[in-house]
């Protein structure tokens, strides 16, 4: 089953200094955290923020194209995870006929973004990202009185606590 998402925010991971987007479902609670590139990034913060360049990106160029030759995004889909690696699928429509086009989940996502098309994440997808939080958290565990102290800031900080990534 699929859980239709929205870009809940962009941020930095302070450890890799890599950017995280994070997507929450729309009806219900679950989130899912993604590692993209910089340039990724940068394409789906400038499409957030409405920032318009002189030259088309890449992304909106690929759009551009899609727009001409009459293919329609449908849906995004987050469709796996194996090994760290998300997998994505982007659904369209060109004369009549679905297709399914293998992506990286940052560039579906952007091009999502500029068609206004839905994004989707599998159940499954959601299942194994929890798999993954969980042994990793199970690993990182400081048990010292400051561990302690840590692990409890770090417990009660909510969504809005994260500042949202500036470009």
């Amino acid at each position: 089953m699929l859980k239709a998402m929205i870009i809940s925010s962009i941020t930095m991971d302070l450890v890799t200094n890599s950017p995280i987007i994070i997507l929450e479902e729309i009806e219900g609670k679950q989130t899912l955290p993604i590692w993209i590139g910089l340039l990724e990034a940068t394409a789906i913060a400038s499409e957030i923020e409405g920032v318009r360049f002189s030259r088309p990106m890449t992304h909106d160029l690929l759009k551009d194209m899609m727009d001409k030759a009459d293919i329609k995004v449908n849906k995004i889909e987050i469709c796996d995870l194996r090994d760290n690696t998300y997998y994505a699928l982007i659904h369209v429509t060109n004369r009549g006929e679905t297709l399914s086009i293998d992506s990286r989940p940052s560039d579906a996502i952007a091009l999502a973004l500029r068609t206004r098309a839905p994004i989707f994440v599998s159940e499954e997808v959601l299942k194994k990202s929890k798999q993954i939080e969980a042994s990793k958290e199970s690993m990182a565990v400081d048990k010292s009185e400051q561990g302690k102290k840590w692990q409890d800031i770090l417990e009660k900080l909510k969504r809005e606590d994260f500042g949202k990534y500036k470009m």
